[in-house]
């Protein structure tokens, strides 16, 4: 131990791991500080409905999505970006520091990414939430900015960069210039949204209905926000009719047409961040484009349709699943040189 009670040498390695957490409405992501992302999976947890204790989280828990019986159930803890169940919420960060290994009485530093549209309430509750998970220092940054450190963007020169990050809860745009955001708009219309869409859908359309996997299935297969030749998919659900399971086959017209009000939304939000950005900012963002990141940029054609809309370059991110983890992992391992982008 050394003089201020801390352990020394290779135990305060395993005891003070620092940690980035990409708390996401859809996905967790945890970057330890000189390893890099150790975790990346759903963020459900599955409890026990007699005694409220969390038995499964992550990829375990997904696996019982829609198979539950009466005394167990799947939650989602967060809800557009932001904690809504404080509860499970811990229960989930417990469960991923524990597949971490990540021993009980550490008190790691953690910096947690958050929405930029959240109310200084939402970020008290995300700090508490770190807290009761023993970090003994909290720094916040919002998602846009991390996304653009992540991308490998230079946040700090004087030009106009536009990130447009579609998440599972919420879609961020930001225009970032001189560590800062200058222009923004956040809608709480993402990944989560468009499989409520095709949900619907089904529902409105075959009168069939289909779970929320089924969803996200149909649209990774042939999601798309433009026309395209890509195959049919077969989606299995509950005829509402007679009752009993029927199986159909649908393309990615169909799909479309039950994405585009959500990708409209999104577009919307798009422009009005056009509209707030100031000129010399607008010149750069003509020369340089959008940049997509997140699960949402991942759709088929997204960046064709944004392209038609805008009359912009639209660019994929590389991994645009990883730029925020990596972006507030990047943070985290230089503090004093991010301290300006830090809530």
């Amino acid at each position: 131990m050394n003089s201020n009670g801390q352990p020394r040498g290779r135990f305060a390695q395993i005891f003070a791991k620092d940690i980035a957490i990409d708390l996401g409405t859809a996905n967790t992501l945890i970057w330890v500080k000189g390893q890099g992302i150790l975790v990346n999976e759903p963020s459900i947890v599955a409890k026990n409905l007699d005694t409220n204790k969390v038995i499964a989280v992550g990829n375990e828990a997904k696996e019982m999505l829609g198979k539950t019986h009466h005394n167990l159930t799947t939650v989602r803890p967060l809800k557009d970006g932001v904690i809504a169940d404080f509860q499970m919420a811990d229960g989930m960060l417990q469960g991923f520091i524990r597949k971490m290994r990540l021993s009980r009485i550490a008190r790691p530093r953690m910096v947690i990414c958050i929405p930029s549209g959240v109310t200084p309430v939402e970020q008290r509750a995300v700090r508490e939430s770190a807290e009761r998970a023993n970090a003994r220092e909290v720094y916040l940054i919002e998602e846009p900015v991390a996304a653009a450190i992540g991308i490998g963007l230079d946040i700090s020169k004087p030009v106009g960069n536009m990130i447009v990050d579609i998440g599972g809860g919420t879609t961020e745009i930001a225009v970032i210039a001189l560590n800062g955001i200058v222009a923004k708009e956040a809608i709480r219309v993402a990944g989560d949204a468009e499989d409520q869409a095709i949900i619907n859908w089904f529902h409105d359309k075959h009168k069939l209905e289909v779970g929320y996997a089924t969803a996200e299935r149909i649209k990774l297969e042939v999601g798309t926000g433009y026309n395209s030749d890509l195959t049919v998919v077969t989606v299995k659900g509950r005829d509402m009719v007679s009752g009993i399971p029927k199986i159909i086959e649908v393309g990615p017209e169909e799909i479309r047409k039950a994405l585009w009000d959500t990708l409209q939304q999104i577009i919307g939000a798009i422009r009005r961040a056009l509209e707030r950005t100031p000129p010399e900012l607008s010149a750069d963002i003509l020369d340089r484009g959008i940049i997509l990141t997140g699960g949402g940029a991942l759709l088929k054609g997204l960046d064709e349709i944004l392209r038609e809309e805008t009359n912009l370059p639209v660019h994929v991110s590389e991994e645009p699943l990883l730029s925020v983890v990596r972006g507030t992992g990047m943070v985290l391992e230089d503090l004093k040189k991010y301290a300006s982008v830090l809530l």
